[in-house]
């Protein structure tokens, strides 16, 4: 069995556990807040960063980010400045994924997501359950896909973006990166980078 430890403890970290087959060892949780580290999730243990070191032979998944940090996501996972083939891709067995669909390392796909032909998911990417990612979109590195978003075909989702959810995206539709699309919104045209967007249809906030 291969060891593998997630990276940080939070809710993707939790959710990411059910998303193990029997292919895996979960050692437990990295985190730097050292209030956490005096407890444990199920049983599993919160260890410092010095556990990196320890477990040189394990895997990683680091799942940190959401709506409020998502924007610190690329700085805070290379900070953990361990080799790129450390750096494990999960992906549940209930998902569906097409045969020619690319993922990248350090991604983890949850339970129910469905990604069709020919799209491209990048490198430290985290698509929560029951999205759909429809044919020839790509999710670029260190972009997160909340539970329930319809990504339609053709879509470029550009890198660092936090996509909420509920949401809907358009066909043949471009985000730019470090954007924010809010929970339950709907995409019918093309924003730029740095942006928040909301709304139905979504404009800029």
């Amino acid at each position: 069995m291969k060891k593998i430890l997630f990276f940080p403890y939070n809710g993707n970290a939790m959710e990411a556990i059910e998303c193990l087959d029997d292919d895996w060892e979960f050692i437990g949780f990295i985190d730097d807040h050292l209030f956490k580290l005096k407890k444990s999730y199920d049983g599993h243990p919160i260890y410092s960063r010095s556990v990196l070191d320890k477990y040189l032979e394990s895997n990683i998944l680091a799942v940190y980010g959401g709506p409020k940090t998502y924007i610190n996501r690329k700085r805070v996972i290379d900070s953990l400045n361990i080799p790129e083939e450390r750096f494990a891709t999960i992906i549940h067995p209930k998902s569906l994924i097409s045969n020619n669909v690319t993922v990248g390392k350090n991604t983890l796909i949850m339970g129910g997501v469905v990604v069709t032909s020919n799209a491209k998911i990048g490198n430290h990417v985290v698509i929560l359950p029951n999205s759909v990612i429809h044919h020839d979109t790509v999710i670029n590195d260190y972009s997160l896909v909340g539970s329930g978003v319809v990504i339609s075909g053709n879509v470029t989702i550009n890198n660092n973006c936090y996509i909420g959810s509920g949401s809907r995206i358009k066909n043949h539709l471009s985000i730019g990166s470090n954007t924010l699309v809010g929970i339950g919104s709907n995409v019918t045209k093309n924003f730029s980078d740095n942006l928040t967007i909301i709304g139905n249809p979504a404009k800029e906030k």
